[in-house]
């Protein structure tokens, strides 16, 4: 459990260093971009904000043939490292106003080496946790990413909603907004020490699977499938994800016309339930099934998109926004508590950081960070059915692919390396294997 802990807390250092920026993006618009069109100058925040995702396949490439030659302890401290290198160059840029486009290039380079490092994050962290964890409880223990993963974005609202109360609209424009990225630069390097004494699970090392690990090749070669399936499934739930956690934020100021503060609240609330109700979704996939979590994610998130994107541009309370957004959440948590689990299960060890990482990436890199910036523009050119329809086309397709592209509670690779999650071998029949390195537990 030791090693869940330190493999969590990193998680949750990476991604509040990652979401500060989303959190903060008025902030960030109005101090690193020329003065005069507010709607411009969000839209350029937001493009930055995707482009950063473009890091992330990069960075899942790195440090996933990183962590399945190396190890995921040493991928894991490295990363962590360089994110807050990454933080730290954002918190301390000058601002347009000092040094011009120059101020925008360094927010450009802060947010490359952000995306490059959690790009390595995910894949890795998905492995390791997956490899670590008891064999039929995975599904429970794996959740524990995404509830970091959520406390990231919570501790940023939740910072955000504390400097609201205590400072000025001046102060936190001028220069509140920087107290966040300072405060996760030197949570980052806690975690760098944290780390290091992680137990490793066993890595390319176990035996029969020494051959090119971490290999492209071999992924392309003799893993396309599964690495086809990590890209398909991620689809809709990334880009479900980021409307609902960052997005909706957007909706609610500027289509709903709420102010910063209730926004700020509403988001806050809305996070902290999605973030605690994981380890219980985690739970239930372990008695369920996977496939069975991403169906009901898939055709639930077919029912609700339209109906809720819809009530939320006419919104007038603090509540009906919180119930709209933690309604939307709720449905998205079937997909977010098991995405984890059902790619590790999906690859051998040898390949298992890489496959994930870079499947995962690359389907952010195209879809889950740029629906922020094409719902912002759907909704600047008056069209904002047209991005519901974009956001069920997504859906859709990850629907098709839980339906024809997996099966429920079938024998994994992760079973074959780390014992039997379901008490049965290739063959179905019941046999519940060791794992392969009891002393990383």
């Amino acid at each position: 459990m030791s090693n869940i802990a330190r493999g969590s807390l990193g998680n949750l250092i990476e991604w509040f260093d990652f979401y500060n920026y989303a959190v903060f993006t008025t902030y960030i618009a109005n101090n690193f971009f020329a003065k005069g069109d507010e709607t411009q100058a969000m839209l350029d925040t937001w493009a930055v904000f995707a482009i950063t995702f473009l890091m992330r396949p990069i960075g899942s490439w790195f440090f996933g043939r990183f962590a399945d030659r190396r190890g995921r302890r040493a991928a894991l401290t490295t990363s962590v490292l360089l994110m807050a290198l990454g933080t730290l160059l954002i918190g301390a840029a000058p601002t347009y106003e000092q040094i011009g486009i120059w101020a925008t290039v360094l927010l450009w380079v802060g947010r490359a080496i952000s995306g490059f490092s959690v790009g390595g994050e995910y894949g890795t962290t998905a492995a390791y946790m997956s490899e670590i964890a008891t064999p039929n409880r995975r599904g429970f223990y794996s959740s524990f990413q995404y509830v970091t993963l959520v406390g990231g974005q919570v501790l940023a609202a939740l910072l955000q909603v504390f400097l609201l109360q205590v400072l000025t609209k001046d102060q936190m424009h001028d220069w509140g907004w920087r107290i966040p990225f300072f405060i996760g630069a030197v949570g980052a390097l806690a975690v760098l020490w944290l780390r290091r004494g992680m137990d490793e699970t066993a890595t390319a090392a176990v035996e029969g699977q020494a051959k090119q690990p971490g290999s492209l090749g071999v992924l392309l070669r003799e893993y396309w499938r599964p690495f086809v399936i990590v890209i398909g499934l991620t689809i809709g739930g990334t880009t479900s994800f980021y409307v609902y956690t960052t997005l909706m934020q957007s909706y609610m100021k500027k289509v709903a016309g709420l102010d910063a503060d209730t926004v700020a609240t509403v988001n806050l609330c809305a996070l902290a339930i999605f973030m605690v109700i994981h380890p219980f979704y985690g739970m239930l996939s372990d008695r369920i099934g996977r496939r069975t979590m991403l169906l009901i994610f898939g055709v639930g998130s077919l029912l609700i998109t339209w109906p809720v994107l819809g009530a939320i541009r006419s919104v007038e309370s603090a509540l009906t926004a919180f119930g709209l957004q933690l309604f939307a959440l709720l449905v998205v948590g079937f997909y977010t508590s098991v995405n984890a689990v059902v790619k590790a299960e999906l690859f051998p060890t040898r390949i298992r950081a890489l496959g994930v990482g870079l499947g995962y990436g690359l389907a952010n890199a195209l879809f889950g960070g740029t629906a922020p910036y094409i719902g912002t523009w759907f909704a600047s050119n008056g069209n904002e059915k047209g991005f519901r329809v974009y956001l069920l086309c997504c859906v859709a397709v990850s629907l098709a692919v839980f339906l024809w592209g997996l099966r429920n509670k079938e024998f994994s690779h992760l079973d074959r390396d780390f014992g039997s999650a379901w008490g049965h071998d290739e063959d179905g029949r019941h046999a519940v294997k060791e794992p392969a390195d009891t002393t990383a537990r």
